[in-house]
């Protein structure tokens, strides 16, 4: 494994990086943290402005690849890592699946959160990226149900997006706490991976936290 093999994961904790880091650690990758104090305001500075100009984390970097787009950022890991399982081949019936519902979370489950969350008025449904908030909760309900994964009886790299996403809305309100979703989440955050990263996470805000007075 050479340096050129390693991946640098511009990182924040208890951020959208926190999957992508959770990611990482269950394909067994070879990776560094490049640690950004986001309370410090380190994400709108030149340096990482240049890695990604809208100050967003997560982003990567192998070799000369560089990667945003926190959808983007999974699909790439696990098929980069393609022995730990965690991806469906190209030829794989469950591909064309696997892609769907690993979009669907930023196409369709965040613009239709970050509408509700803003108490905006949606656009009409013939116009909105997720139809209404409902009907595409509806769908995300529906395929659970035949669970225990997305896929069903495989998991990939998509259920970790989707566990560590519904444990975080629904701790806000953002999501009901439906029994198929809290299922669903209990089943991904319960994973030791998931739970030594929440542990370092919380270590590396506090420590934020100090650094600015907070």
């Amino acid at each position: 494994m050479t340096s050129q093999d390693r991946i640098t994961l511009y990182y924040s904790p208890q951020t959208r990086a926190t999957g992508a880091r959770v990611l990482l650690e269950e394909l067994g990758a070879p990776y560094d943290l490049h640690v950004l104090n986001m309370k410090a305001g380190e994400q709108r500075q030149p340096a990482y402005l240049a890695i990604n100009p809208l100050g967003k984390v997560p982003a990567i970097r192998r070799g000369e690849a560089l990667v945003t787009e926190q959808v983007a950022i999974y699909i790439y890991l696990a098929d980069l890592f393609p022995k730990a399982g965690l991806t469906p081949a190209l030829d794989d019936p469950n591909r064309g699946p696997y892609l769907r519902w690993i979009t669907y979370y930023g196409s369709s489950f965040e613009p239709a959160l970050i509408d509700k969350f803003m108490k905006r008025e949606p656009a009409p449904v013939t116009q909105s990226p997720y139809s209404d908030y409902d009907s595409m909760l509806s769908a995300l309900e529906a395929q659970l149900s035949r669970g225990p994964y997305l896929l069903g009886e495989r998991m990939t790299a998509a259920d970790i997006l989707w566990g560590v996403a519904f444990s975080w809305t629904m701790t806000f309100g953002l999501v009901p706490r439906k029994d198929v979703f809290v299922a669903y989440a209990e089943r991904m955050t319960s994973r030791p991976a998931f739970q030594r990263i929440t542990a370092a996470d919380a270590e590396m805000a506090a420590q934020h936290a100090a650094a600015c007075g907070g």
